[in-house]
């Protein structure tokens, strides 16, 4: 079996299945008794992760519907309703003259 794509995400290239029996042996020794703890909490933690994940998906495809929809139904101003826009005209300065 082909280790390389469960340890990929590891710093160092090339992981085979030797990395992963270190892997475990340290962590075996860190957690020991803890490790199914350790494991339990991590899977929540992770289940967790992807809610929050899957949430913020359904926030923005919501928006986007929401966008997409409100576009649609709005319709340009009839003929009567628009007002036609104009600059204002350009007076140059007056000047008093002294006499």
């Amino acid at each position: 079996m082909d280790t390389s794509f469960v340890l990929g995400f590891l710093p160092f290239g090339g992981s085979g299945p030797w990395e992963l029996v270190i892997v475990l042996a340290i962590a075996l020794l860190l957690f020991g008794k803890r490790l199914p703890e350790v494991a339990r909490s991590m899977g929540k933690g992770i289940v967790e992760f992807k809610k929050g994940v899957r949430g913020i998906e359904e926030e923005v495809e919501r928006a986007d519907y929401m966008a997409s929809t409100s576009a649609s139904t709005e319709r340009p101003a009839a003929e009567e309703e628009r007002q036609e826009v104009t600059a204002p005209k350009f007076e140059p300065p007056k000047f008093e003259q002294d006499s």
